[in-house]
């Protein structure tokens, strides 16, 4: 089957248990498939750091480390561009609601660097479904 990075009805699709060891592989998946597509060493950086994000996100905060709870990968990778969807079965999250990383009394926590991580380094990040899901973009340079 064609994979269509503008129809979600065609993207590859991975579930994994909430267990860091095991959604490892999906992201080396994705990896390759970049790889196979041409992308340059610092856009493979750039997607491997927020599917890392939104993968430890998701396990940690979504679904609280609860290996009965799945997280669902849904992902299409083109030489044009690469779309990736994260969920996780957790109650969701309002994304303002995270304080600015970056303001002097924020800068030793380590919570919230992961969603500016993503809006940094991706074309587009999008929260949905109250915050279960996110999607991210990155176009070919």
């Amino acid at each position: 089957m064609h994979v269509d990075p503008d129809n979600e009805a065609t993207y590859r699709i991975a579930v994994v248990p909430s267990d860091p060891k095991r959604i490892s592989k999906p992201k080396h998946a994705i990896l390759k498939e970049l790889e196979q597509c041409g992308f340059c060493g610092d856009a493979v950086f750039a997607i491997k750091l927020a599917l890392e994000e939104a993968l430890i996100n998701a396990l940690r905060h979504g679904n609280r480390s609860d290996p009965s709870k799945s997280i669902t990968i849904r992902y299409a990778v083109t030489p044009a561009k690469v779309v990736v969807i994260v969920r996780d079965e957790g109650e969701g999250f309002d994304e303002g609601s995270v304080p600015d990383p970056t303001q002097p009394h924020r800068l030793p926590v380590p919570n919230g660097r992961g969603i500016m991580l993503m809006r940094a380094y991706m074309d587009e990040v999008d929260y949905r479904d109250g915050g279960r899901e996110v999607r991210f973009v990155k176009h070919r340079e």
